[in-house]
């Protein structure tokens, strides 16, 4: 009875929003690293969003993200992490398969000295 017509576009930009917010929110994340763009993915339907490269085929969802890591943070483990976590929020959210996900540790914040 609820026949529906038409469709439904999900723009790359969102999708980059959604993977910058999701690896903000990961305790081991002190920030996102700016990347060069990648005008080969961009002229193809990707999308660049302070380091976060997103980039949508017939294939699925390729992500890059470069990160800032928190001093004191288990590297291998938080890259592992936020391939779960990002891979589960765009699949969940806008329902694409996620085809790989890059993780780019790019540095790691310093912790601030208490004085």
């Amino acid at each position: 009875m609820d026949e529906v017509q038409g469709r439904v576009t999900i723009a790359p930009g969102v999708l980059t929003t959604i993977v910058r917010l999701t690896a903000l929110e990961q305790r081991g994340v002190s920030g996102l690293a700016p990347a060069a763009p990648r005008v080969r993915g961009l002229l193809s339907g990707g999308a660049v969003d302070n380091g976060v490269f997103v980039q949508v085929t017939d294939q699925g969802v390729y992500v890059e993200v470069h990160v800032i890591a928190r001093s004191g943070a288990n590297l291998l483990k938080l890259g592992e992490t936020l391939q779960a976590v990002i891979t589960r929020a765009v699949e969940e959210m806008v329902g694409m398969s996620v085809r790989a996900v890059d993780v780019h540790i790019e540095d790691v914040a310093l912790a601030e000295r208490a004085e």
